[in-house]
């Protein structure tokens, strides 16, 4: 085994992380061609996601080996309810359903995030990382393009408890880093990853087909990443 773990998972990710980062919903999104309920909607994924992963944190939290990632500093969902009343209203709850991908995103972390602590950590860190790394530049460029103000409909995006963000990513490698897990388990964690990433690509492309009409789709220019760990 060579290197560090956290450097592992990024290396056998940064495919998937590309092609995250092209996604056509995405690209139109933060050039203005998605309406404020097709946002409203990417949100709306995101609630059902993080309320089965902030789930299975609070049994992780029990375990010995990766109870060190679990932070409350961390949670999102709360900000994801605040952003959905702000954007959709009161009744929001009435109005959001899960997609396809999105429901099988959630199963697959019923599936593994409640009693295999690996795979736990694979989607925490999938998610997580990914929400303090590509998620800000994503939180500036949909304020500007829906015309949001403050921290309107992206409080997703705002870590209020944390204070140095790639300070605390960087302690979170380390934390990785530190895991005692033999080399099957490290390779089934970074396969577990790669899952990771296919199924939010999953729902960004479902978000596409709903939200994106061909003559709305914009050329990406290669500035900055919209997605995933750095």
């Amino acid at each position: 085994m060579t290197g560090s773990f956290s450097a592992e998972l990024r290396a056998a990710t940064w495919n998937h992380h590309e092609r995250a980062a092209d996604s056509t919903f995405l690209d139109a999104l933060v050039a203005g061609k998605v309406d404020r309920l097709g946002y409203a909607d990417m949100v709306a994924q995101h609630y059902f996601i993080y309320r089965v992963l902030e789930e299975a944190a609070g049994v992780m939290g029990a375990d010995r080996v990766v109870n060190g990632i679990v932070s409350p500093s961390l949670t999102r969902l709360p900000a994801i309810e605040i952003d959905l009343g702000a954007l959709l209203g009161e009744d929001w709850a009435q109005q959001v359903r899960p997609n396809g991908a999105t429901r099988a995103y959630c199963q697959r972390l019923r599936d593994t995030c409640f009693t295999w602590p690996g795979g736990f950590v694979a989607h925490h860190y999938t998610r997580y990382l990914g929400d303090m790394s590509g998620g800000q530049y994503l939180r500036r460029r949909v304020a500007g393009a829906l015309q949001l103000s403050g921290d309107v409909g992206t409080r997703f995006y705002v870590f209020d408890d944390i204070a140095d963000v790639e300070a605390f990513k960087v302690a979170y490698r380390r934390r990785l880093d530190t895991m005692p897990w033999d080399e099957a388990e490290r390779a089934a964690i970074v396969n577990e990853v790669t899952r990771a990433y296919q199924l939010n690509i999953d729902v960004l492309t479902e978000l596409g087909r709903t939200h994106v009409h061909a003559e709305s789709a914009v050329p990406r220019s290669r500035s900055e990443d919209s997605a995933g760990p750095h």
